[in-house]
């Protein structure tokens, strides 16, 4: 039972990280109009740096794929630890998503956990 628990909080999110990088590609989710100043001007930052977007949202999207599998999970969260970094770090200006992102947090590092193993090779 706590496989399959396990098995779907990862591909939730996977999900919501695939859907996270596909938005910063076609741009279908409605931005708020209430955004704090900081928020916006952050934004408008990532914007100027014409190559750091489409970064971002490709390792988003190569790493809720690669969470999707067991195989290859260990990996996916190598890959979206940077940007689960830069999400917790832009939730401290505007905590409105704070929840979400501790949720994401809490499943990277149930992940990081059950994987362990597999990073202690890392580390020797």
């Amino acid at each position: 039972m706590k496989s399959k628990i396990f098995t779907f909080f990862c591909v939730v999110l996977a999900l919501v990280f695939i859907n996270a990088g596909m938005d910063k590609f076609f741009h279908y989710i409605p931005v708020p109009n209430n955004l704090p100043e900081e928020v916006v001007k952050d934004g408008m930052a990532l914007v100027e740096i014409a190559w750091l977007l489409p970064l971002i949202a490709s390792a988003e999207i190569l790493g809720g794929l690669l969470i999707i599998f067991r195989k290859t999970r260990a990996l996916g969260v190598l890959v979206l630890f940077p940007v689960a970094v830069g999400i917790l770090l832009s939730n401290t200006v505007d905590a409105s998503a704070l929840p979400v992102a501790l949720a994401v947090w809490a499943i990277l590092l149930w992940i990081i956990y059950e994987n362990r193993e597999k990073y202690l090779v890392l580390v020797r």
